[in-house]
């Protein structure tokens, strides 16, 4: 199976939220409106994909210069730990990332990690490196995958990190996300970004979420679920499966402690948009400073806009997630499908024609 080293943003006509009118939140975005939009912060997907069977992948957040030796401040948070997240214990010791932090299918984490660690000890000043804290992610694809199959391998690995760049972000089938489906309908990789003022300066925050869990979709406060638009007999995952990974990326100069406190509300966050939170669901998140504090950190009362901005843009990306997916037919036949932008308009009171 031939890997996929580059994979530019998806082209498949779906709009994302902001394009339907759909904003969350007051506080402004990035650009892009990316976790890409956070400065020296790049994203890098390979799509593994066998139809039907097959249909997963990784997904590389890569800090730029990130190393052993050049660790970011870092916190995580864990809402329900119902999952493999390696390098989580050194992460919560140390208060640092030393690596990219990956996400993938959950029985492909473990070697995905071991191709993250061959990978570091190639960078340049890691050659005498003896120990490093590899930081994997992962969401159980095996409703749409193979999942037994693990069918990821090193080289999907390096053709992540290494096609890995700044710039828009693919969303939906794509990478760690190809495989997943969440509150009813096939979701996958979503982004966004906000800029808030933080101690009377602007700092950007820009999280990536990969959506795999269950409950029921919530859009601007409003249930949505596959039966009310209209999809009788899709079948998607229920309250007790599923899980949502949640990375974060800030150049506010925030230190691990603080971190942690901004991990937490990305987890929060995900019942705005109807987040089960049930036993068999893991759902975490990492943050990550790209700007080491020096000097006096910011104070904690301060914090405030920086935790709104995280809330909104969590929220945002897993709609995004969501409305860049299309519907898939996978593993055993299971079809989840999409969700339907006009009827989603409709049950929401809004005119398709004026988007």
């Amino acid at each position: 199976m031939e890997p996929m080293p580059r994979v530019q943003p998806a082209t498949t006509g779906r709009p994302r939220a902001r394009d339907l009118g759909l904003a969350i939140g007051h506080i402004g975005t990035g650009p892009l409106d990316a976790i890409t939009d956070v400065p020296g912060v790049r994203v890098g997907h390979t799509t593994v994909r066998r139809d039907p069977e097959v249909h997963t992948g990784v997904t590389a957040i890569v800090p730029e210069a990130v190393g052993p030796r050049t660790p970011l401040p870092a916190g995580v948070f864990t809402g329900n730990g119902y999952g493999k997240l390696i390098g989580t214990t050194q992460l919560s010791e140390l208060g640092v990332v030393e690596t990219p932090v990956l996400l993938t299918s959950t029985l492909s984490a473990f070697r995905v990690a071991d191709a993250l660690v061959g990978w570091m000890l190639e960078r340049p000043g890691c050659e005498e490196v003896r120990s490093l804290n590899p930081v994997v992610g992962e969401c159980n694809d095996g409703l749409l995958s193979d999942i037994r199959a693990r069918p990821v391998h090193e080289e999907h690995v390096r053709a992540a990190l290494d096609g890995a760049s700044g710039g828009p972000v693919a969303e939906g089938c794509v990478g760690a996300g190809t495989g997943t489906a969440a509150l009813g309908f096939k979701a996958g990789i979503g982004t966004a970004s906000r800029t808030p003022d933080l101690g009377g300066r602007r700092v950007t925050v820009g999280v990536l979420v990969q959506a795999n869990f269950g409950g029921t979709l919530r859009v601007l406060g409003r249930a949505v679920t596959p039966r009310t638009l209209g999809l009788t007999g899709a079948p998607g995952p229920v309250a007790e499966t599923g899980s949502c990974m949640v990375v974060v990326a800030t150049d506010a100069p925030l230190d691990a402690r603080q971190l942690t406190r901004v991990a937490r509300r990305a987890v929060f966050a995900l019942a705005r948009t109807g987040a089960a939170y049930s036993h068999g669901s893991g759902d975490y998140a990492v943050a990550f400073g790209t700007r080491p504090p020096a000097g006096v950190p910011v104070a904690d009362a301060e914090l405030s806009p920086l935790f709104e901005a995280v809330l909104d843009a969590v929220e945002e990306a897993v709609l995004n997630s969501l409305l860049a997916a299309t519907t898939t037919t996978g593993f055993g036949g299971r079809t989840v499908p999409a969700l339907p932008v006009d009827r989603l308009l409709t049950a929401l009171g809004r005119d398709a024609d004026a988007m």
